[in-house]
């Protein structure tokens, strides 16, 4: 199990205060490293169907970080980093109700 940093929790929380979606790029890159972040194993992840095009990226994104060798550590360190640099450029707001995640 991995112990999860406060600032990697508060950027989880603000990462669903932005006031306009990032960009495709900006998303994979959040989603590897939160996941390595999360300490989830990636030997154990499904690996997506061949036309799950979504799924794909989603899952290389993923692997980069793993095949970089990245610590737990380091990604919580990151995903903050990369949380506040979207606030800066797609907008943040404290009080905005997080919307309902979409598959």
């Amino acid at each position: 199990m991995v112990d999860i940093s406060p600032a990697f929790a508060k950027a989880q929380e603000d990462s669903k205060k932005l006031t306009s979606k990032p960009d495709n790029d900006h998303l994979l890159e959040l989603y590897g490293l939160f996941k390595v972040g999360n300490g989830e194993d990636f030997s154990k992840a499904e690996k997506p169907g061949m036309f799950d095009l979504k799924g794909k990226y989603k899952y290389q994104a993923w692997q980069k970080l793993v095949d970089e060798g990245v610590t737990p550590e380091a990604a919580q360190e990151r995903y903050a980093k990369k949380v506040e640099e979207l606030k800066e450029t797609y907008g943040f707001d404290p009080d905005k109700v997080p919307e309902a995640v979409k598959n």
